[in-house]
């Protein structure tokens, strides 16, 4: 008995729908991605002294409570508004063009209320301003 051999196909794997596919993958991300510059704020930050620095005689002092009411120079404002507090703070400086501001703000004032007294001062043109901070006691 004479048997035929049979030809067996090679095997082999075709590769061109794969980088195909992983092609159409890269350029379909790089498309899609947003190229964004993230902008970052550049702070100067004070530098610690022994000495607590004390505010001048003449600064403006805001006050906020943990409920987000202000008060500017000791008078309780009527409302949270940032026209009001313009106004307090325009009636403070008496014609002045510039004045320090000090910020006194409650463990658990919201930020945006910090946030809008700064923003306050700011469209006045008032640009000293600082944050005052309580001295934690170590002795514990």
């Amino acid at each position: 008995m004479n048997f035929k051999r049979q030809n067996r196909e090679e095997v082999s794997v075709n590769l061109t729908p794969l980088i195909d596919i992983v092609f159409l993958l890269l350029i379909f991300f790089m498309v899609s991605t947003t190229f964004t510059q993230e902008s970052h704020l550049s702070i100067d930050l004070p530098e610690a002294s022994a000495e607590p620095s004390q505010a001048p005689s003449k600064a403006i002092e805001i006050v906020i409570s943990s409920a987000g009411e202000y008060q500017v120079d000791g008078q309780a404002l009527l409302n949270q508004q940032v026209d009001t507090l313009k106004r307090a703070l325009l009636k403070i400086l008496d014609g002045r063009e510039t004045a320090p501001v000090v910020i006194t703000a409650d463990t658990n004032t919201p930020h945006g209320a910090v946030v809008k007294a700064m923003d306050a001062a700011g469209q006045l043109g008032l640009i000293n301003l600082s944050i005052t901070t309580r001295q934690t006691d170590n002795a514990n």
